[in-house]
């Protein structure tokens, strides 16, 4: 198997099914294979594996664009854009199967099957029974043609299985894993085209590889044991077989598959919630990968730092903790007019026409999602909800220093620094004993923003009538 991966010729793939919205750990095998290839100037393709039609509606596969687009990926060639080795979507390309079955048939590497699948399910059971690994035993291997003709007059539509060697070992070279091993024999003769004429994921997977010029297939380990099939369907059809590197599989914190009770576990979940694909793009990355920068990275330094020989084989753990570091590393890598772009939509006309960039300005180093945002902007401009620790500060100060923090407001005109200086010295009160009580009485919470850009957000106006709440309380 060559090595290509080190050279200007690499071309990776993403290849997903579009039977549902773009799963994490899907987001990240489609963002390894992208970043295998920019990292070398190769070319990175799109493939749609859509033979399985009741379950990919049309909905899926255009939020499978849309998702891949919102994340920051591009490719050369796809089912959006055409290139060289379309069309791109498998369901356009049956009738480029049907010529290599026929190839298969022709050289006795392929016959049609007509077992059942009460038949095959009673076939496991005794093998398993037997403490045997449950394989097909090959009974409709050297059917005769009259045979085969009975059950086709019978009406019987069989499947089309590829015909494995009863004896050898097949070395695979993994990227990761390093080479492994199989049996031949332990194999058994695998179905590469339904009874319905649909392609086998098997032999489409593989044949579209080859033919569309791939040299690097980065995917699941869950794939692990369908790699040697399909290189033995390539060997048989004289095609070219691509380099193998299978990624450790992405776990929720708690060790088992991501699922929803972890949370967002998809692109379109995390865009809903308003992450930004940088950061997304930073965290997974680093979800299996090994990057000597722990700084934020763009697109081009994520390329250049990305290295098929850094990837782990330990299962990468979601954390959603981590997820949001990268989250608020990429809100401050963005200057005050993007983060507007970002926030506006989730804002709902919450802050003043005008106020917009003294409120971003103001909270942005306190911002991590639009919720965070969308919390800051009714505490400066409605009414701020009080949390137990903010009451429990109002309280702890006694009505005079209500009475003479408005007093010092008017005298001040809203100048949070004269203020301040002025309160201090009419209540003797200083430090955390001066600004938590503060902070609590105009926000709601004991902890936030800097007050003094958030004071010009309140206004006078409402700071005073937050002043006059706190002194009823206390």
């Amino acid at each position: 198997m060559a090595q290509y991966y080190t050279t200007m010729n690499l071309k990776s793939r993403f290849a997903p099914s579009p039977t549902g919205y773009l799963h994490l750990g899907n987001a990240r095998t489609a963002l390894f294979a992208w970043l295998a290839a920019r990292s070398v100037g190769g070319a990175f393709i799109l493939r749609l594996e859509d033979t399985d039609q009741d379950r990919s509606p049309e909905i899926y596969e255009q939020a499978l664009l849309e998702d891949l687009q919102w994340f920051g990926l591009d490719w050369d060639e796809g089912p959006d854009r055409g290139g060289d080795h379309g069309p791109y979507r498998q369901m356009e390309r049956l009738a480029l199967y049907d010529a290599y079955y026929a190839r298969l048939q022709a050289t006795g590497q392929a016959y049609p099957c007509y077992c059942s699948a009460d038949d095959l399910a009673a076939e496991r059971a005794v093998q398993r029974s037997a403490g045997k690994a449950p394989r097909y035993g090959g009974r409709c291997r050297h059917l005769s043609a009259e045979a085969r003709a009975e059950r086709e007059a019978a009406g019987m539509r069989p499947t089309l299985r590829f015909h494995i060697p009863d004896q050898g070992i097949l070395s695979v070279p993994d990227l990761v894993w390093g080479e492994r091993q199989y049996a031949l024999a332990d194999l058994g003769d695998f179905v590469i085209r339904r009874s319905d004429g649909s392609p086998a994921f098997f032999f489409a997977n593989a044949v579209d590889d080859a033919l569309m010029g791939v040299t690097l297939v980065l995917r699941g380990e869950d794939h692990l044991t369908n790699t040697p099939r399909q290189i033995l369907i390539m060997q048989a059809l004289g095609l070219p077989v691509p380099d193998y590197g299978h990624l450790p599989l992405l776990l929720g914190a708690d060790g088992q598959p991501l699922s929803k009770r972890h949370g967002a576990t998809s692109l379109r979940d995390l865009q809903h919630h308003g992450y930004l694909p940088a950061a997304v793009r930073n965290y997974l990355a680093r979800l299996g990968h090994h990057y000597t920068a722990t700084d934020f990275l763009d697109n081009t330094a994520l390329a250049q730092g990305f290295a098929l020989t850094q990837i782990s084989k330990a299962p990468g753990h979601f954390d959603a903790v981590q997820l949001q570091h990268w989250q608020h590393e990429a809100v401050q890598s963005l200057d005050d007019a993007a983060v507007w772009n970002w926030l506006a939509p989730h804002l709902q006309d919450k802050v003043p026409t005008g106020r917009e960039m003294p409120f971003v300005a103001a909270v942005r180093a306190n911002t991590v999602l639009p919720a965070d945002a969308l919390d800051w902007a009714e505490r400066c401009f409605a009414t701020p909800a009080m949390d137990a620790e903010a009451a429990e500060a109002i309280t702890g100060v006694g009505p005079e220093f209500w009475s003479v923090a408005q007093t010092t407001l008017r005298v001040a005109g809203g100048d949070y620094r004269l203020w301040t200086k002025a309160l201090q010295q009419a209540s003797g009160q200083r430090g955390k004993a001066l600004f938590m009580p503060l902070r609590a009485a105009l926000t709601g919470r004991t902890h936030g923003p800097e007050l003094a850009a958030l004071l010009p957000l309140i206004g006078a106006a409402r700071a005073l009538d937050r002043l006059r709440a706190a002194a009823q309380c206390s």
